[in-house]
C-alpha cells in the first residue's frame, strides 16, 4: 500500500504485483470481494481498539485514586474534595478548636550525637507510631516541623465541645506510647515528650498554589505553643480554657499547677492533665462490706426469749420427730357393768349425769391440739344403751407415724 503511494512512478508496483500481493493477503481464500475482507479487518481492528481504550481508562482511574489519596494526606478531606472539583477554597473562622503541640526534650543533644540518617530514622519511627494513634481520633494532623508535632480538632468539620476531649484522649494515648518507645540507635535512653494544649478561636485556610498547605492562624496557635514550651517532660500542660471544657465531661483527672509566666502572655493559670477515669470507676461505685446481719442463732435466741416452746427452724427442712405415746381415752361409764350384755341395764339419773359430763369434757379435749400440732382423729363410734336409748360415744385415737 505504501509503495503504491510513491512519488516516482517507476517505484510503484504494476497490477500483477498488486494482485499477487492481494492473493498473499487473502491466502485463506475467503469468500466475498476485497471490500468485504477490508471491512472485516476494520471491524476486528475497532474491537481491539475498544479493548485498549478500556485498559487505558482503568489505568487512569487507578492513578487518579493514588493522586487523591496523596492529596487527602496533605489536606483535610473536605478541602481536598473542593480542590478536586475545581472550587475555590476560602479561609474560614472557627469559634472553638483545641490545638496540640509537642516536642522532644533534649532533641538537640540527641541530634548532635547522632548521624543525619539516625535522626531521620528516629523521627520516622516516632511519627509513624504517632500517626497510627492519631487515626483513631477525630483530629487532623496539621504539620511536623523537626521534632514538633501539631494536631488540631474541631476543624474543618465542627464537633461542638468534643474537640477538647478528643485532643486530651489523644495526648494521653501518645504519652503512654512514648513510655514504651525505644530509640533504635540509643536503646538505653528514654525518649521524653513534652505536650501542651490550648482551646480557643482560630482561622484556617489553604495557602499557596504550587504546594498548597492547610495552615492555622490566630493567637490560639501561639498560646498552645507557649503551653508546650513552658511544660515539663512526660507531662500534659493545659490552659484554663481547655480545663473548663474538659470539666464538662467529668471524666478527666486534672491538677492545678498554678500561675506560670509566659512570653507575651504574662501570667496564666495552667493545669496538669494526669489521666481519664475508666468506665468502671465512673459507673460502678466501690463496693464496701455489707452491714452485718443477725445470725439465725441470734434470731432463735430472741424467739426463745419470748416463747421458749417455739423453736426457729428452716422452712425447707422439717426435722424428723420421734413418735410420742398417746393414750387412748375411753371413758368408763359403768365399770361394773358390761355393755355387751344382752340384759337391760338400769342406770340412775346421777350416774347418767356424771357420764354425760365426762363425755362433754372428752369432746372438748378432742378439739385441743397435741404437742405435735395434730388434732385427734375420730376413728370409730360405739353405741351405748342408756335405758334403751342409744348414745353415740367417740373413741379418740392419735396414731403418729
Amino acid at each position: 500500500m505504501i509503495s503504491c503511494w510513491a512519488e516516482d512512478p517507476l517505484d510503484r508496483p504494476d497490477f500483477s504485483a498488486i494482485k499477487s500481493s492481494i492473493r498473499k493477503i487473502n491466502k485463506e481464500n475467503e469468500s466475498g470481494n476485497i471490500l468485504d475482507n477490508l471491512l472485516k479487518r476494520m471491524e476486528h481492528y475497532a474491537q481491539n481498539l475498544e479493548t485498549l481504550v478500556d485498559e487505558r481508562t482503568r489505568d487512569y482511574l487507578e492513578e487518579k485514586k493514588k493522586c487523591e489519596a496523596l492529596l487527602y494526606q496533605l489536606l483535610p478531606i473536605p478541602i481536598a474534595n473542593q480542590l478536586i472539583e475545581g472550587k475555590p477554597v476560602i479561609a474560614e473562622m472557627y469559634d472553638q478548636v483545641t490545638i496540640y503541640f509537642s516536642d522532644i526534650v533534649g532533641f538537640t543533644a540527641i541530634s548532635s550525637e547522632s548521624t543525619p540518617m539516625q535522626v531521620v530514622d528516629l523521627l520516622n519511627d516516632l511519627y509513624t507510631c504517632f500517626d497510627k494513634i492519631v487515626g483513631h481520633f477525630d483530629v487532623y494532623k496539621v504539620e511536623t516541623i523537626g521534632d514538633a508535632y501539631m494536631v488540631v480538632s474541631g476543624l474543618p468539620v465542627r464537633n461542638g465541645d468534643l474537640h477538647a476531649r478528643e485532643i486530651a484522649r489523644m495526648a494521653l494515648a501518645l504519652l503512654a506510647k512514648v513510655h514504651n518507645f525505644k530509640i533504635a540507635h540509643r536503646p538505653d535512653e528514654k525518649l521524653k515528650l513534652r505536650i501542651g494544649l490550648h482551646s480557643g478561636p482560630c482561622c484556617a485556610g489553604v495557602v499557596g498554589l504550587k504546594m498548597p498547605r492547610f495552615c492555622l492562624f490566630g493567637d490560639t496557635v501561639n498560646t498552645a505553643s507557649r503551653m508546650e514550651s513552658n511544660g515539663e517532660a512526660l507531662k500534659i500542660h493545659i490552659s484554663h480554657s481547655t480545663k473548663e471544657i474538659l470539666d464538662r465531661f467529668k471524666t478527666f483527672d486534672i491538677v492545678e499547677r498554678g500561675y506560670v509566666a509566659m512570653k507575651g502572655k504574662g501570667e496564666m493559670r495552667t493545669y496538669w492533665l494526669n489521666g481519664e477515669k475508666t468506665i468502671d470507676e465512673l459507673m460502678l461505685p466501690k463496693l464496701t462490706s455489707p452491714p452485718s446481719l443477725p445470725s439465725i442463732e441470734a434470731n432463735n435466741n430472741n424467739i426463745n426469749h419470748h416463747d421458749k416452746d417455739v423453736k426457729f427452724t428452716d422452712t425447707n427442712h422439717v426435722p424428723e420427730e420421734k413418735p410420742k405415746a398417746v393414750a387412748v381415752v375411753i371413758p368408763q361409764l359403768t365399770p361394773q357393768n358390761s355393755f355387751n350384755s344382752k340384759k337391760n341395764v338400769t342406770i340412775n339419773n346421777s350416774s347418767l349425769r356424771n357420764n354425760l359430763n365426762s363425755y362433754s369434757s372428752l369432746k372438748d379435749l378432742s378439739h385441743q391440739p397435741l404437742l405435735n400440732g395434730k388434732k385427734p382423729t375420730l376413728l370409730k363410734k360405739k353405741q351405748i344403751n342408756f335405758n334403751n336409748e342409744k348414745l353415740q360415744q367417740p373413741l379418740l385415737m392419735n396414731s403418729i407415724k
